[in-house]
C-alpha cells in the first residue's frame, strides 16, 4: 500500500523511462510521501508485443474480416513466422540474448513485409555500426511491421511513442476527445486497463497522478481516470506534465472534470505536495499552488498556497525505483549512429539547469516558467546524484533533458566527473554557442560526453537574427567542427517555414545543411515545419513577424495556433523534399546531386557558395589567451631522462619529457631550469585540484624565475603538449 501512485500513460519511448515521475518520486522521498511509479507505456507494449497476445490480434483481425491491404495479408500469410521468434525477438531488444544477433542477420531469418524495402545498403550503412546494432535494426522493421498491422487491422490510433495523439493535437474543443472516451475501450485500452487494475489492487493509493508530457499521452490518461472514476470513485485523480502545463491553461470545459479532480500548472513538486495534504487532510481550509479544481460546477484556478517553490537543491534525486529498468526496449529505426541515441541503450535523465539560460528564442515558450525561470545546480551536487543513480539502476549513460544546457555549467560538470575519477558516458541539447572551445569540447568528451543536440533552425543569417538565437551559420559550423574534431557526435535541430521565409531562404538552407553534413561537421539531424505556439514571442506578437494567426473558440487545448503568412508560400510543399534529402546524408549519400532533385516542383539554384561552410572552418592561429581562463593538464606525469650537451666549452642541461596517452607516447624537450618548472606546476594543473590555476597565475609563476612567459607558452614543446590534452578553458 502506498500513498500515491504516479503514472506515465501509454506511450513515449520504448528504451527508457520518461523521467517526469522520477523527478517526483526523488521529491516526494524527502517529504516521506510513499508513492509507486509506473511506466504504463512499456507494460501494455510487452503485453501486446508477446506471442500469445498477437495470436489473438492475429484471429481478431481474421474473423472480422479486418486485413484488406496487400501489406496486411502478407503479414497474416506469414502468422506463424511472424509469431515464432516474437518472444525472443522482445527479449534479444532488452539486452537478454546477445547471441540471437546472429540469427537475425542471417538471411531471411525474420519475415519481411513493407517496413524492408528501405534495406538496400544494409551492408554498407552498419560497416561502422557492427552486428548487434544490425540485429537491432532489422528486429525494429519487423516489429515495425506488426505494428502496421496493428494500425490497419486493429487500432489506427497505435504507435510506439504515441497513442492517438491526433485527438490531442490542437484540441481547442474537448469534443471528439469526449467522444471517443464515451465510445467502448479499444484492444489496447483493455490490455491498459487490466494492467491499471491489477497495480491499483497492489497499491490501493489514495491519489493517482498522471504525468501526461505529450499529445500522444492524453487520451490514455483520460482512458485510465475514467476507468478509475468508475470503479474506485474514493481515489481521487490528478494530472500534470508538459501538455497541461502548455496546452490547458485556459481550460474552461467543465466535463474535463469527469474524469479528473485537479489539474496542475508548472514545475510539480510544491503541487503535488499540497494535493497529497489535500487528500488526505480533514481540514476545510486547503491550500493549492497552480492547480485547476471543481468548485460548485465550476472551473477554479488555485494559486493560494503562501508557500515558496523548492529550489533546485531541495528537491532530492530522481528515484527510478518501481519501473521495470530491465524490461525496456532498444530499437534503431535508421543506421545512424547519433540517430539512434533516442531510441537505443537505457538512459538515465537529469537535468543540470532548470529552464533555458539563454530565453530568447522567438518561436519558443520562453513566457512560461519552465523556460523562463533559470536555476543551474551545483556541478557536486549533479554528480552526487549521478552517483546516487548509477547505484540504484547501475546504468552508468545520463542523458541530460536540458531546454539548452550551459557550456559554464557543464565544464564545471566534466571536471567534477573526472575530479572524482567516475565513468560516465553523457549527452546533452545545446546552443551552438562561441563558448564551445575546442579546448572545452575536448574537456567534455575526457568526461564522457559522446553527443549533444542543438538547434541550427534555419541555417539563415536573417532568419536566425529574426528568430533572436545569438548564433550565425558561420558560428555554427565552427562550434559543430570543435565537437567533431573532439569526437563528439552532433545533431542538428532543423526548422522551415519560419514567418517571413522566402523559397530562397529555404533552398539555402538545405544547401547549408548539406555542406555541414558533406564536410563531416554533422551527424545527424531533423526537420521541423515550424509551428505558432500561443505562449512565444510571435504567438504573442505575431503582427511583428508578419503574420495573421487564425484564433479559435478555446475551452480545452491551447498552444498551437494556425496562422497564415504574408509570404503566401506553402511550406508543406517542401516536407518530403527535405526530409528525404536529410535522410540520405545522414548515411553519407547524395551530396553530388542537384537539390532540384529532392523536389518534384520546380526550386530556384542556391545562392550559396560551393565552399561557404569549408571557408568558415579556415581558421588562423589564436595568440590571444584571457588571463582568466583555467589551465588543465588531463595527461599522466612523464617518465624524465635528463641530458647534458657541451658546446665551446659550456655544458647545457635539458629534460626529455616522455608522456603516455592512451594512444600513443610522444615526447618534449625543455632546458632543465624551465623543464623542472615545469614539472612541478604540472601537477597544480590536473583537474583532481580544488582551485585550478589560471593563465595570469601561470604566467606570474613562471616569471618569478624567467622571462617572457608567452615565448615559452606557444614554444614547441607547449604546442604538442596542448595537442594532447593542455587545455585552456
Amino acid at each position: 500500500m502506498k500513498d500515491l501512485l504516479l503514472i506515465t500513460p501509454p506511450f513515449t519511448q520504448l528504451n527508457t523511462p520518461y523521467p517526469a515521475t522520477t523527478y517526483l518520486k526523488g521529491f516526494l522521498n524527502t517529504k516521506n510521501i510513499s508513492a509507486f511509479q509506473m511506466d504504463l507505456g512499456i507494460e501494455v507494449i510487452l503485453e501486446l508485443f508477446s506471442k500469445e497476445t498477437f495470436q489473438e490480434i492475429f484471429d481478431l483481425a481474421f474473423e472480422n474480416n479486418l486485413i484488406i491491404s496487400e501489406n496486411a495479408q502478407r503479414i497474416y500469410a506469414l502468422k506463424n513466422a511472424y509469431l515464432q521468434p516474437l518472444d525472443d525477438v522482445i527479449a534479444f531488444l532488452q539486452g537478454k540474448k546477445p547471441s540471437f544477433a546472429r540469427q537475425l542477420c542471417s538471411t531471411d531469418f525474420l519475415p519481411q513485409a513493407s517496413r524492408f524495402n528501405q534495406l538496400d545498403d544494409l551492408e554498407w550503412a552498419f560497416g561502422s555500426m557492427g552486428m548487434q546494432d544490425k540485429a537491432k535494426h532489422l528486429a525494429t522493421l519487423y516489429l515495425e511491421d506488426l505494428s502496421d498491422f496493428i494500425i490497419e487491422c486493429i487500432d489506427p490510433n497505435f504507435g510506439f511513442s504515441r497513442y492517438a495523439e491526433r485527438l490531442g493535437q490542437s484540441a481547442n474543443a474537448f469534443d471528439e476527445l469526449y467522444a471517443n472516451l464515451l465510445d467502448v475501450p479499444t484492444f489496447i485500452d483493455d490490455i491498459t486497463l487490466n494492467i491499471l487494475e491489477n497495480r491499483l489492487k497492489t497499491i490501493q493509493p489514495k491519489l493517482v497522478c498522471f504525468s501526461v508530457p505529450f499529445p500522444g499521452n492524453l487520451y490514455s490518461a483520460f482512458r485510465c481516470a475514467q476507468y478509475i472514476k468508475t470503479n474506485y470513485p474514493s481515489i481521487k485523480i490528478a494530472m500534470g506534465g508538459g501538455f497541461p502545463n502548455t496546452e490547458l491553461r485556459s481550460l474552461t470545459d467543465v466535463r474535463v472534470f469527469e474524469f479528473f479532480d485537479f489539474i496542475t500548472l508548472d514545475d510539480g513538486e510544491l503541487p503535488i505536495e499540497l494535493l497529497f495534504k489535500a487528500v488526505t487532510s480533514s481540514a476545510v481550509e486547503t491550500s493549492f499552488k497552480r492547480t485547476f479544481l471543481l468548485e460548485n460546477g465550476t472551473i477554479v484556478y488555485k494559486n493560494n498556497s503562501t508557500k515558496p517553490e523548492y529550489k533546485q537543491a531541495e528537491i532530492g534525486t530522481p528515484d527510478y525505483s518501481d519501473l521495470l529498468l530491465t524490461e525496456y526496449i532498444s530499437v534503431i529505426e535508421i543506421a545512424n549512429p547519433m540517430h539512434s541515441l533516442w531510441s537505443d541503450g537505457r538512459w538515465n535523465k537529469l537535468t543540470m539547469a532548470h529552464g533555458c539560460y539563454w530565453g530568447k528564442c522567438t518561436f519558443c515558450d520562453i513566457s512560461l516558467d519552465y523556460i523562463k525561470i533559470y536555476e543551474p545546480i551545483a556541478a557536486k551536487l549533479l554528480v552526487d546524484r549521478m552517483q546516487q543513480i548509477i547505484a540504484q539502476t547501475n546504468e552508468t549513460g545520463f542523458h541530460f533533458v536540458d531546454e539548452a544546457a550551459p557550456p559554464s555549467l557543464m565544464k564545471a560538470l566534466a571536471l567534477e566527473i573526472i575530479k572524482r575519477g567516475i565513468t560516465v558516458t553523457w549527452w546533452t541539447n545545446i546552443r551552438f554557442e562561441k563558448n564551445f572551445t575546442e579546448d572545452l569540447c575536448f574537456l567534455l568528451k575526457a568526461s564522457g560526453c559522446i553527443a549533444v543536440s542543438g538547434g541550427l533552425e534555419v541555417a539563415s543569417d536573417r532568419l536566425l537574427k529574426l528568430i533572436d538565437k545569438g548564433v550565425t551559420v558561420e558560428q555554427v559550423a565552427q562550434v559543430t567542427r570543435n565537437f567533431t574534431e573532439a569526437n563528439i557526435m552532433v545533431h542538428s535541430y532543423l526548422m522551415y517555414g519560419y514567418p517571413t521565409q522566402t523559397v530562397q531562404e529555404t533552398v539555402d538552407s538545405l544547401e547549408m545543411v548539406r555542406q555541414l553534413f558533406e564536410i563531416g561537421v554533422l551527424q545527424s539531424g531533423f526537420w521541423h515545419q515550424f509551428a505558432l505556439t500561443a505562449h512565444s514571442p510571435i504567438g504573442l506578437n505575431p503582427s511583428e513577424y508578419k503574420i495573421t494567426p487564425i484564433y479559435k473558440n478555446i475551452t480545452f487545448a491551447n498552444n498551437d495556433v494556425q496562422f497564415t503568412d504574408s509570404t503566401g508560400i506553402d511550406h508543406n510543399l517542401f516536407s518530403f523534399g527535405l526530409k528525404k534529402s536529410l535522410y540520405n546524408f545522414m548515411h553519407g549519400i547524395g551530396f553530388d546531386l542537384p537539390l532540384q532533385e529532392w523536389f518534384d516542383f520546380k526550386i530556384p539554384k542556391t545562392s550559396i557558395k560551393p565552399n561557404f561552410i569549408y571557408d568558415c572552418l579556415k581558421t588562423e592561429p589564436n595568440f590571444n589567451v584571457k588571463p582568466t581562463a583555467k589551465i588543465v593538464w588531463l595527461g599522466t606525469n612523464p617518465q624524465i631522462i635528463e641530458h647534458s650537451k657541451t658546446k665551446k666549452g659550456n655544458t647545457f642541461y635539458s629534460l626529455k619529457l616522455t608522456f603516455h596517452n592512451t594512444t600513443n607516447t610522444f615526447d618534449i624537450t625543455l632546458d632543465k631550469d624551465k623543464g623542472t618548472w615545469f614539472i612541478n606546476i604540472l601537477e597544480t594543473l590536473m583537474p583532481q585540484n580544488n582551485q585550478l590555476k589560471s593563465f595570469s597565475e601561470l604566467k606570474s609563476n613562471f616569471e618569478t624565475q624567467f622571462e617572457d612567459f608567452e615565448l615559452f607558452w606557444f614554444s614547441k614543446p607547449i604546442n604538442i603538449l596542448r595537442e594532447n590534452g593542455l587545455l585552456v578553458l
